[in-house]
């Protein structure tokens, strides 16, 4: 499957992208983490703390466990607080 997978915040800045089609074969969220790891070191680093991160599918919050079965977004990004 192609995926448009978002980052933002530090990830954004670690990876070095806002945006990227992405080729997986993975069938949850950590399967394509564990893709995008296997590409390149700055994946890795951006990675690396996965409980630092959150996860939304189709702009919907998930987890890292979830399917990608019919998502065509998946978005990286840490927590977020109030104010």
């Amino acid at each position: 499957m192609i995926y448009d997978v978002l980052y933002f915040a530090w990830v954004r800045e670690r990876i070095g992208l806002p945006k990227e089609k992405v080729t997986s074969d993975a069938t949850t969220v950590a399967g394509l983490v564990a893709d995008l790891c296997a590409r390149e070191e700055r994946y890795a680093v951006a990675f690396s703390d996965i409980s630092a991160l959150r996860v939304a599918l189709d702009q919907e919050l998930s987890t890292f466990e979830a399917p990608l079965d019919g998502v065509r977004e998946i978005a990286f990004f840490p927590p977020m607080t109030g104010g």
